[in-house]
């Protein structure tokens, strides 16, 4: 991707859940709710703290993460829907 986020920012890519309940049951678009877990794209180079020195970003492209229900900002780059969050709004990794 030709898109690089500025400062704390990062680009996630929603991972879909199962259309299916543990029970097997099949659940319609219209029902599902929005996975809040996803794939880091792409990652911004860090804050700046109050000397102007760079804080490293705890994220890189390629992380599973989990991030809050209403958390980020919907773009469509590419032909594709990505979210773009600031990093405080991942909650964790996963592993």
């Amino acid at each position: 991707m030709a898109f690089t986020p500025l400062h704390d920012r990062v680009v996630v890519r929603r991972l879909e859940e199962d259309e299916k309940t543990a029970g097997g049951l099949i659940i319609p678009d219209a029902a599902k709710e929005k996975p809040s877990e996803g794939e880091v794209v792409s990652v911004g180079a860090g804050a700046r703290d109050e000397d102007g020195d760079r804080i490293d970003m705890d994220v890189k492209a390629g992380d599973k993460v989990l991030f809050g229900k209403w958390s980020g900002t919907e773009i469509r780059l590419a032909g594709e829907d990505l979210l773009i969050m600031k990093e405080s709004d991942i909650l964790g990794i996963i592993a």
